[in-house]
């Protein structure tokens, strides 16, 4: 069986391509074929990989950033032979679903989301903070987007969704069914601590629709002792805003990121998520997450339980949470347990199960239709 793995673009290390590692690993003979690769930015194990980029990769990376080089990644994606292929797995949340395979070709996409920017486009232009006048002049570049990925969801034979949210999105956006797994978190990593230290998490880009501010904010006025991980566009403007109790790291390394959730007294969410690895990560540390009630936490969280779930953006609802998380005594052995449900290997087998399902069924099809 000859499997190809599709990727939007491989120029930052997140979630999205944790799945595609596993995916790898799962299928190492697989080569990946993404619009553009930045060797720098990712791991240095994915040197090794047979990764295939499109005409994308030849555009100087300033001129490529730009938002009308949007409209040229539809044409990357159709520009790829995937005819060889008998399985080729998508992992996306914009152009990697529109690939064109032929008929004996079986294509699973797994769906990180559908295009935030061509679907919710108010709300991602909002949080992105793009003047007015930019929005009017973008507005036929997004109606040209969600046409094309309105047809490119139609060649999807089928939908992995990585949350129930996601799945409700791609139901409603495209019309399609899907089937919900959850991301891959490599639990073996972390473990519970001994030691709970004085301090609550967040790992994260700085980022507007992550909404560091709001946990900024009510950390710095509730006067408990905050930390961040991670770097962004925002972060030097979160700094200017921050009391003496919020800590920013910076870029933690994967060997420090364990102890640093393991040693928290909880993780802390504010943003909505599609899913979040991150705060599973905690859970894995048997540490507990504050959360927006929202989005992948939803799927992940149990209030009271495995963390505490706040209904509103705000301030207030954020602060009323952490409130809520001080007073409540959790139990660590049981939010790791409920994290181990996350697992790569649930993940595996249930990726594995699907391609043989789907499979069969898509012979049985042929079959009937001969």
């Amino acid at each position: 069986m000859k499997v190809a793995i599709i990727h939007d673009f491989l120029v930052q290390n997140g979630g999205a391509e944790k799945v595609v590692e596993v995916l790898h690993g799962m299928y190492p003979d697989a080569p990946i074929y993404t619009s553009i690769y930045d060797s720098a930015a990712m791991p240095a194990s994915y040197r090794s990989w047979d990764i295939r980029t499109s005409f994308l990769q030849k555009i100087p990376k300033k001129r490529l950033s730009h938002r009308l080089a949007l409209l040229l990644y539809p044409l990357a994606f159709e520009s790829f032979d995937l005819s060889q292929y008998d399985v080729v797995i998508s992992s996306s949340s914009s152009f990697a679903k529109g690939v064109i395979t032929q008929p004996h070709t079986l294509h699973i996409c797994y769906c990180h989301a559908p295009m935030r920017f061509a679907w919710t486009t108010r709300t991602y232009l909002e949080n992105e903070r793009v003047a007015r006048p930019l929005r009017t002049l973008l507005a036929p570049g997004t109606h040209y987007l969600r046409n094309w990925d309105a047809i490119a969801a139609l060649r999807v034979d089928q939908f992995v969704a990585n949350s129930s949210v996601v799945a409700r999105r791609i139901n409603k956006f495209y019309r399609a069914k899907s089937r919900v797994i959850h991301p891959p978190v490599d639990t073996s990593r972390f473990s519970i601590s001994p030691v709970v230290e004085d301090y609550y998490v967040m790992v994260s880009r700085a980022v507007p629709y992550k909404r560091l501010d709001l946990a900024v904010d009510a950390f710095t006025a509730l006067g408990i002792p905050l930390k961040i991980a991670g770097s962004g566009r925002q972060m030097e403007e979160l700094k200017k805003r921050a009391g003496s109790n919020v800590s920013f790291l910076g870029r933690v390394s994967d060997a420090d990121l364990p102890g640093l959730l393991a040693r928290a007294k909880g993780y802390v969410m504010p943003g909505e998520e599609d899913f979040g690895i991150a705060p599973v990560e905690a859970n894995a540390c048997g540490r507990p997450v504050v959360a927006y009630g929202a989005g992948g936490a939803l799927d992940s969280q149990i209030d009271g339980k495995t963390g505490i779930l706040f209904p509103e953006q705000t301030v207030q609802s954020l602060s009323d949470a952490i409130k809520r998380a001080e007073a409540t005594e959790f139990d660590p052995q049981y939010i790791r347990n409920h994290a181990l449900g996350f697992d790569t290997e649930v993940f595996r087998e249930k990726i594995q199960a699907l391609v043989q399902e789907v499979l069969i069924h898509q012979k049985h099809v042929h079959s009937k239709m001969v």
